[in-house]
């Protein structure tokens, strides 16, 4: 399953390679200083915007790969019935919001809650 970790400066989502060929991505890196929100959506389609691009899309089951919007694109991997861990970003970064169904997703959004900037915490 999907997972979300830091290395060194970059927010690196981890995918197997079953995931990757689903979502007909590599694993994904963004700098941690595009980092601006956090949160957990728990209803797994709340966490999908914009229009499909390339991945897999099974309706009512998995969204997986990117999905394009006006101001940028999204990166998905969100499962049916899983809360989503979504990660905003800043302008800039190679994707709008990171969407993604991780095997606990409050406990990865505790670990990243320290990088999230002050200002944002309020």
């Amino acid at each position: 399953m999907a997972r979300v970790v830091v290395e060194g400066t970059d927010i690196v989502v981890r995918l197997s390679w079953r995931e990757k060929a689903a979502a007909r991505h590599r694993d994904v890196r963004v700098p941690v200083s595009a980092l601006r929100q956090l949160y957990v959506e728990p209803d797994w389609w709340r966490a999908l915007r914009g229009g499909r691009g390339r991945g897999t899309w099974i309706p009512g089951r998995l969204c997986a790969g990117i999905r394009h919007l006006r101001e940028g694109q999204d990166f998905a991997w969100v499962r049916a019935g899983r809360p989503v861990l979504c990660v905003e970003l800043r302008r800039g970064a190679p994707f709008s919001r990171l969407a993604i169904s991780v095997p606990d997703a409050e406990e990865a959004m505790r670990a990243l809650l320290p990088l999230v900037p002050r200002d944002r915490l309020g």
